[in-house]
């Protein structure tokens, strides 16, 4: 408790007493000094001492120097070097002036959530023996006019004092989700956001070469696009760097990272699992481990097994498995879907089906896992309406089977339309190279239908061939709920060479 307080309250009592002594009531006295004590303590002033510049809030957002390094984090090899090398400029002073490069003020790290951009943060402080201060932009919003700007006032001040403390030279304060404060200023934003954000590029434009502790703002964001092009010009964020999701590479690298304190089977292959989790983030792959291991432990399991990753994997991407109940029509329709999925994804990319199951998961009745393969970052049209053709085969598979088609179909047109939008984004649709507001909608919705309406016949044709399949399929799936995809395509190559039945489209 703050002096001044325990002084006013000491003299409030003595007040009563004396009052009490007089024989005058003291109970309006009481209230008065009530109403003053909630209106200084609830004072924007009170308020910004309570929040990140207060003492409280002091204690948590300093972490000293981290204890992470570089090698600590896997994947991302060039995001490191990239780092590494503008770290460098705190490090060797003496080098850098001797060239004259002035010191670069802001780093920011822009990438998709989960990549660990808060972990390169804390390398960064431990790689330059850097005090660490960290907030995130939330932390800076407040109803109350002027303590955004404090508190940025604040955190510079804190960063100063507690790098002299510890004896450094360097301080780096990390600000998280910046975009908060830092959006672009359009003049229908608040004003507090405004002084916000005008504190932090005063403090920045302050940061000079000579000063005895030098400061260095690292900040976090997966909206670039959003941010205001004050704070992204030279002289505030002189280094922009990508940290995206990982490639096959660097997911195993991760994977080993995060194993290495967990008995594993022989049986695990890494590799494997690194394959199956294309567009997984470090955060996701660490989660994976983590349920994984639970899994096992479920189970009694003294070590952790590939099916326990396989079954994380789907953890992961679906959600935990549900009650949810279904009519056995319901389920027998669910089947169909999935194994026209199944059934058109092998045809496409033959090797990619790893799973079909008919337990619920999250928001889905029933699923395909696919095995992505190798990574691909580049599409051709052929590529994106192969894509098409597997979204659109559940419902064409249960046009096929039933006559007509059913709601469980809406999450695949959604991805279908993505990929045809892509398809006409690109160039690659009838139309040509087109500016998308140059066009009118009728006329590219008009395409899309199109290209649609074609990869729908295509894959109804092809599902033609596999009636058999369903059949056989559909009595091992209703019975055990899950088909391997190794199983699966025993049963598919038996019917691949089958002649063509042909059946319109209703």
């Amino acid at each position: 408790m703050d002096k001044a307080v325990s002084i006013a309250i000491g003299a409030g009592i003595a007040v009563v007493i004396f009052l009490s002594f007089l024989g005058i009531n003291p109970l309006p006295f009481l209230l008065f000094a009530g109403v003053i004590a909630a209106i200084f303590f609830f004072s924007p002033t009170r308020a910004g001492q309570r929040g990140l510049g207060g003492k409280h809030a002091k204690r948590g957002q300093k972490e000293s120097i981290p204890s992470v390094r570089f090698d600590e984090i896997g994947g991302q090899e060039r995001a490191k070097r990239e780092l590494i090398e503008a770290l460098d400029f705190l490090i060797h002073r003496d080098q850098i002036a001797s060239y004259g490069i002035r010191p670069i003020k802001g780093i920011l790290l822009t990438g998709p959530p989960g990549t660990g951009k808060t972990l390169m943060a804390k390398a960064a402080a431990h790689y330059t023996n850097s005090v660490f201060v960290s907030a995130s932009g939330s932390e800076f919003v407040e109803m109350y006019v002027g303590v955004g700007a404090g508190r940025i006032r604040d955190l510079f001040r804190d960063a100063r004092t507690l790098a002299r403390k510890k004896g450094k030279t360097s301080a780096i304060i990390f600000i998280d989700e910046i975009d908060v404060i830092g959006g672009k200023r359009e003049g229908s934003q608040h004003r507090e956001y405004d002084q916000t954000l005008n504190q932090l590029l005063t403090e920045m434009d302050g940061i000079q070469a000579d000063q005895d502790v030098r400061i260095l703002v690292m900040a976090a964001t997966n909206r670039k696009d959003m941010l205001d092009s004050a704070l992204l010009r030279p002289g505030r964020f002189d280094r922009h760097i990508t940290v995206d999701l990982p490639d096959k590479k660097a997911r195993k690298q991760i994977l080993s990272l995060h194993t290495r304190n967990k008995p594993l089977g022989d049986d695990v292959d890494l590799d494997q699992i690194a394959g199956e989790t294309f567009g997984f983030s470090g955060a996701q792959l660490e989660s994976l481990t983590n349920e994984a291991a639970i899994y096992a432990m479920r189970e009694n399991q003294t070590e952790i097994q590939q099916k326990h990753f396989s079954q994380a994997i789907d953890k992961v991407m679906m959600g935990e498995k549900t009650d949810r109940e279904t009519t056995q029509e319901e389920k027998e329709r669910v089947a169909v879907h999935e194994l026209g999925h199944a059934i058109i994804a092998e045809w496409v990319r033959p090797g990619s089906v790893s799973q079909v199951s008919l337990s619920p998961r999250g928001q889905a009745l029933g699923y395909v896992r696919h095995h992505p393969g190798q990574d691909r970052y580049l599409y051709t049209r052929k590529n994106l309406e192969d894509q098409i053709k597997v979204c659109l085969a559940g419902a064409a598979a249960e046009q096929l089977i039933y006559g007509n088609k059913s709601t469980g179909a809406h999450n695949d047109y959604e991805q279908a339309n993505q990929y045809v939008s892509s398809i006409i984004a690109a160039g690659l649709s009838e139309l040509g190279i087109i500016h998308p507001e140059w066009m009118s909608k009728e006329k590219m919705q008009e395409e899309a239908s199109k290209i649609l309406s074609q990869c729908f016949e295509e894959t109804f044709d092809h599902l033609s061939r596999f009636r058999s399949l369903f059949t056989d399929c559909l009595r091992v799936l209703l019975t055990e709920e899950v088909l391997s995809g190794d199983e699966f395509r025993k049963m598919f190559k038996l019917y691949a060479q089958e002649p063509v039945k042909i059946n319109k489209v209703n």
